[in-house]
């Protein structure tokens, strides 16, 4: 299975997949590139801009790709 076909299987099992949780649970360190290739296949995927703050308790933003509900 690429790591184009994990993500999309992450996305299905658990409905969205930042970049630490691709890092963490696929090994993926280029979730933008791959959500580009599935984006270039024709999937249809939404990103969420999400706020947060660091272990320092800077603000920090992050993305977080989902497959739109049907």
């Amino acid at each position: 299975m690429t790591q184009t076909e994990m993500i999309m299987a992450y996305m299905r099992e658990f409905g969205s997949i930042t970049q630490w949780e691709a890092t963490k649970e696929i090994g993926c360190l280029r979730l933008g590139a791959r959500i580009w290739d599935l984006k270039h296949a024709g999937v249809d995927i939404e990103k969420t801009m999400v706020a947060d703050r660091n272990r320092y308790g800077k603000p920090v933003r992050y993305a977080r790709y989902s497959l739109p509900q049907a």
